[in-house]
């Protein structure tokens, strides 16, 4: 069991890796054609597209996985959970485009209802694939997931490339298609689109198992008892991630938050090693925990797999604050989005704890108290809200960097204790402290106080050094039998 894991974290791993990379990589060439302001519908739009998302899946995804392991036909199961997100997804859409000029001129962007249009369309697709794919991940077709993901993001990847760096070079157009700079950004929601549409066709066979006869709105309504505080958990995780960019652009005065939000959006990509870890290990852990839950010495294999996800992010970590500078330069390719770097580091010990946070989050999920999942992320919006709301006006994105920082610690902390309360893990509590807080240490200082990456450099391989001499919780692990 412990190989399978390894295995479709491997597979999920590689997904996520080229699904997140895609975007990493065009973001330079984005960054390089457009300027901040020309960039702040994309990351204003996007920035509200998780809370989107979270609401069309109202926690079915894990809620299907929680019932999957009780006496229920899978195809009832299957059709329940999948009507009812798609369902909510279409209904979204009739709703938004409807609403839509309100929709722009609340998001301060009244000239730009082409492109939320194009934006509900995306989010409305990708909900509708949302259960799909959690089908494949439940049937342990993690190969078939991989390969539709990896597919759907080098055609995001394609188009974009396609659309605002081959075809401005050609001035009488391709194909009958000529570049418009007006548009600009737009053509970045036009790939995105495109990838989605393409991601629902392959997904096709999936929807053959579900039947509106099926539907059983008993089982409906307690998966629901079960999804809803994740997916309060899940809104409150997404105005901790992403809802920083709005508070940026209704804050600060006119002029400026557009330019401030696309800066703090763009530099934040740089985390996206540590999101790209954390999501691989998420996708292929969280059946892995159901599946186990039962087993005698589960709890000894969580404090384990927790252990090494620790280290594995604080060297991820450590490794890019190192090269921080240099990577930037390569990455970011304007010279006007520069400012933003410092607080990069931050960002990245953010991600830290919220992944240690997303992996304590098992011990509300096995024993059925989901809803302490939503009182401690919404503890945790409640502090970035407030954070943000009185601090940005004096300190900008610093103030929303360390409000994700504080949120987050505050979520890990809470759901430590609580967890050891009401579903005790022996998680090797020291020991992870130990390398959070070197791992930290080494961190920042490579950045903040040498402006050298050779030096930095050196502090890295000391941390690899140190993880080394502790091979001793490798053989443990070794040693540990599912």
């Amino acid at each position: 069991m412990l190989k399978k894991l390894f295995y479709q974290t491997a597979m999920y791993g590689f997904s996520t890796v080229i699904v997140k990379l895609f975007p990493f990589v065009i973001a330079p060439f984005i960054s390089q054609r457009f300027g901040p302001n020309a960039i702040a519908p994309f990351v204003d739009f996007y920035s509200a597209a998780g809370i989107i998302i979270v609401l069309l899946t109202h926690g079915m995804e894990t809620s299907f996985f929680r019932f999957a392991h009780k006496n229920i036909s899978s195809k009832k199961l299957i059709s329940t959970s999948s009507l009812s997100v798609i369902g909510i997804s279409i209904f979204f859409l009739i709703i938004t485009l409807f609403f839509r000029q309100w929709l722009a001129d609340a998001f301060k962007t009244p000239t730009q209802v082409g492109l939320l249009v194009i934006m509900l369309i995306v989010l409305t697709i990708d909900g509708v694939c949302a259960m799909p794919f959690v089908i494949l991940r439940s049937d342990g077709k993690s190969k078939k997931y991989a390969i539709i993901k990896t597919i759907n993001a080098f055609i995001n990847f394609i188009f974009v490339i396609f659309f605002i760096v081959v075809l401005p070079k050609f001035s009488s157009g391709i194909m009958g298609l000529e570049y418009n700079p007006k548009f600009g950004i737009g053509y970045v929601f036009i790939a995105n689109l495109i990838a989605s549409m393409l991601s629902l066709i392959l997904l096709l066979k999936e929807f053959k198992n579900i039947s509106i006869i099926e539907f059983d709105i008993k089982l409906w309504k307690e998966m629901l008892s079960y999804s809803w505080p994740i997916m309060i958990a899940g809104l409150s995780g997404v105005i901790n991630e992403t809802m920083d960019r709005q508070f940026l652009k209704y804050l600060l005065p006119n002029g400026e938050n557009l330019a401030q939000m696309a800066i703090y959006g763009t530099v934040c990509k740089l985390a996206t090693f540590i999101v790209l870890f954390r999501q691989a290990y998420l996708l292929g852990v969280e059946p892995f925990f159901f599946a186990n839950s039962k087993k005698e010495n589960s709890p000894k294999i969580y404090s384990e797999l927790m252990t090494w996800f620790i280290i594995i992010n604080c060297v991820i970590c450590v490794g890019l604050c190192a090269n921080l500078n240099w990577i930037s330069e390569l990455y970011i390719r304007n010279s006007a989005f520069y400012i933003g770097l410092p607080i990069v580091p931050i960002v990245l010990i953010a991600g830290i704890f919220l992944g240690i946070y997303l992996n304590l989050s098992i011990w509300y999920k096995l024993s059925d108290k989901t809803r302490f999942g939503a009182y401690i992320s919404l503890m945790g919006a409640v502090f970035t809200v407030i954070i943000n709301y009185f601090f940005i006006p004096l300190y900008s994105y610093w103030a929303s960097a360390w409000a994700t920082l504080i949120a987050y610690f505050i979520m890990m902390i809470t759901s430590y204790y609580l967890g050891q309360k009401y579903y005790p893990i022996p998680y090797k509590v020291k020991t992870c402290i130990l390398y959070v807080s070197i791992g930290i240490l080494f961190s920042c200082f490579s950045y903040y106080f040498i402006d050298n990456s050779l030096f930095g450099n050196i502090l890295f391989f000391i941390y690899l050094i140190f993880i080394f001499i502790e091979r001793k919780i490798y053989k443990k692990l070794v040693k540990v039998k599912l």
